[in-house]
C-alpha cells in the first residue's frame, strides 16, 4: 500500500467530499478522520483547520490522506483528484 498526505487551501470541505463521490467514492464515516472508499483506493480528510494569511484574512485548510494499493492507482487519482480541485484566477 502507497500512501501520501496533501492540504488544501480554501476549497469547503462539502466540495471535497463531494470530488470523492465523483471519482466513485463511498463516503464510510461522518466524523474526522472521514474515510472515503473507492475501488483499489481509500482517502481520509484528517482534519480541517484555519489558517491565518494576513490579520484580517483567513482561510480553511484541509488535511487528507490518501491510500492506493499500488504506484499506478495512486498516481491516477491525485491526478484525477487535482482536475477537481484546481482553481483559475481571472
Amino acid at each position: 500500500m502507497v500512501q501520501t498526505e496533501l492540504e488544501f487551501r480554501g476549497i469547503h470541505l462539502a466540495h471535497l467530499l463531494d470530488y470523492f463521490k465523483e471519482l466513485g467514492g463511498t463516503q464510510k464515516t461522518t466524523q474526522f478522520p472521514i474515510i472515503i472508499q473507492g475501488t483499489n483506493w481509500e482517502s481520509s480528510i484528517l482534519y480541517e483547520e484555519e489558517i491565518k494569511i494576513t490579520s484580517s484574512f483567513f482561510v480553511n485548510a484541509v488535511h487528507i490522506r490518501f491510500k492506493a494499493e499500488t504506484e499506478e492507482v495512486l498516481d491516477t487519482l491525485l491526478k484525477n483528484y487535482r482536475k477537481k480541485t484546481t482553481r483559475v484566477g481571472g
